[in-house]
């Protein structure tokens, strides 16, 4: 790991510009590598924080976040909480990765994290029908009674959603499998960022969920499972490149 260096928050914010309005998660991780593999940030300069970024970007916390997130994940910077976000690599270094981040992104690879996605919330559908604790099965239908009085508020909505399938993997019990899935999920709201987009989808997703959430009351394995590769097969129909759905 390279040493440390001072930020230089003025000229990487300079350097980025800005983005059109309501750019996808996916234009400001773009925009945010291209700017860290063009060798003018040394290995070890400390990003400006997220408002800064958001800013000079000109979009929301939320985007530069979840971009920043799933760079970490691609190891191209490092994020110490209390410290501040680091660049890992030197242009020579991060480069070559770039070949694979390129497949990463490719349509046929998006597919397979779809088909990963959906074979890993199916297989945590079928544990956690027998493993739920009440406490946890009450938690999950709270989340879904936050997606029935949201679906008018779709940003709520999606955060309801999403705290639904997290709190329903952490429930199983199993960290790797945990791990699994919120990388996965980092990489698709990063590189097929399309999520619910009108109270129709809505609709539907709440229906598919108040379905999944019955299996688990009923403790039916087969049934949560079913419910939830009806749920996946919805969920990457939207996700999927166009070209494929």
């Amino acid at each position: 790991m390279p040493a440390y260096r001072d930020d230089r928050s003025a000229e990487i914010t300079a350097a980025l510009g800005t983005l059109p309005a309501g750019s996808a998660v996916s234009v400001v991780a773009t925009r945010l590598l291209d700017l860290f593999t063009s060798g003018s940030i040394a290995p070890g300069t400390r990003l400006p924080p997220e408002r800064q970024l958001a800013a000079s970007l000109e979009v929301g916390r939320s985007a530069v976040r979840e971009a920043l997130a799933a760079l970490e994940i691609l190891g191209v910077v490092d994020v110490r909480p209390g410290s501040g976000t680091y660049l890992r690599g030197s242009a020579s270094e991060l480069l070559p990765q770039t070949l694979k981040w390129g497949v990463l992104i490719g349509e046929r690879n998006t597919v397979e994290l779809l088909e990963l996605r959906s074979g890993l919330e199916i297989f945590v559908a079928r544990l956690a029908a027998e493993r739920l604790t009440e406490r946890q099965l009450a938690l999950l239908g709270r989340h879904v009674e936050q997606m029935r009085a949201s679906v008018g508020d779709l940003r709520a909505f999606v955060k309801a959603d999403l705290a639904f399938h997290h709190d329903l993997a952490s429930s199983v019990d199993n960290t790797l499998l945990l791990d699994l899935l919120q990388i996965v999920r980092s990489l698709l709201r990063v590189w097929a960022d399309r999520a619910v987009e009108d109270e129709g989808n809505a609709r539907v997703a709440l229906e598919e969920h108040e379905a999944i959430h019955r299996a688990f009351v009923a403790r039916d394995p087969d049934a949560a499972a079913s419910a939830m590769a009806a749920h996946m097969a919805t969920a990457s129909a939207r996700l999927a490149p166009v070209s494929l759905s």
